[in-house]
């Protein structure tokens, strides 16, 4: 039977958004070909109690490798337990988030296991044996098509491309022991993680995003306003403005920074550089606010407002409030 595995990320002890996604997507995939959906997670003790939440999301099987050793994220040992997986099932994909860590792993695993890996994924569907899937390319500037005929084709999959679903499943636990390796190359002995009472720019519905049309720093009030008044909010920022030190570099969206696909995205003071678009263009609804009518965002925006930010920005928070406060 082809199978589909899952390498499932976590975070605070806790499963991430962007693993959720991954086996909603990896399900689809199962769906088609009739088979079973198989998740991997690595942790420390404790770490199996996620199998309920992977079940109820798709996961048939999940195989836990719950060891001291994996408190933090290992590379080559993650590597070698997810390919030792791979090569012990019959797989027909092997699906990662394409976050920080993902796009860390699957390289690893596709070359441990010498085949093919299509990663920053938008879409996916089977074609005969083919795995078919779509990515944006150069910076963004078209999309590609891609047909992977090898087994298991490994998949990244964009943080929100796919829309976590629950559909639930046995989520039966099997145990993995550590793969026996030679000394790692790399080994993470300490996790630091940032402000933990910001929403996560890939897992956030909602981006408002600033850029150089905001003029200073202390303007970027005004972004940050307009994503407390949606309440489940992320705040991100251009390239120029996190240069200029506006902005951590953390909130960067774009080629060099981070790549999102929320349900609302809005760019505030933001021209389009396709650097920025690459970055933020799958995004499912754009809405552009810009004095220049002639702004390049406003050719990927789905609504777009030509306007001065400091007159638009507070009475579309203003409207936010008082619509939420009014449900």
């Amino acid at each position: 039977m082809p199978n589909v595995l899952v390498y499932a990320e976590t975070r605070g002890g806790q499963a991430r958004k962007v693993t959720l996604e991954a086996i909603t997507a990896a399900r689809q995939i199962a769906d088609q070909v009739g088979g079973e959906v198989h998740a991997v997670v690595a942790g420390p003790p404790g770490v199996e109690s996620l199998a309920g939440s992977l079940g109820e999301h798709g996961a048939d099987v999940v195989v836990v490798c719950a060891q001291d050793a994996m408190a933090h994220y290992q590379p080559d040992v993650a590597a070698a337990l997810v390919a030792s997986r791979a090569r012990a099932g019959a797989y027909r994909a092997i699906v990662f988030s394409a976050s920080a860590q993902g796009k860390d792993l699957a390289p690893r695993v596709a070359a441990r296991l010498r085949t093919t890996l299509a990663s920053d994924v938008t879409s996916f569907t089977l074609q005969g044996d083919a795995v078919v899937v779509t990515h944006p390319g150069y910076t963004g500037k078209v999309i590609q098509t891609l047909k992977l005929v090898a087994s298991p084709a490994i998949l990244s999959i964009r943080p929100g491309a796919v829309a976590a679903a629950k559909q639930p499943k046995a989520g039966a636990v099997e145990t993995a022991a550590l793969p026996e390796l030679p000394a790692s190359r790399v080994l993470t002995t300490e996790t630091v993680l940032g402000d933990t009472k910001k929403l996560d720019l890939g897992e956030a519905p909602v981006i408002v995003s600033g850029g150089r049309g905001l003029k200073a720093a202390e303007h970027f009030k005004l972004v940050e306003d307009l994503a407390a008044a949606f309440g489940n909010a992320a705040v991100g920022a251009t390239r120029a403005v996190t240069d200029e030190g506006w902005r951590p570099h953390a909130d960067q969206i774009g080629q060099t920074g981070r790549l999102v696909s929320p349900d609302l995205y809005i760019a505030v003071g933001i021209s389009g550089a396709i650097q920025h678009l690459a970055g933020m263009r799958t995004s499912r609804c754009i809405v552009a606010i810009n004095k220049d009518k002639e702004a390049p965002i406003f050719k990927v925006a789905d609504y777009g407002i030509v306007g001065d930010v400091f007159e638009v920005v507070p009475a579309l928070t203003a409207a936010i409030t008082a619509a939420k406060q009014g449900s």
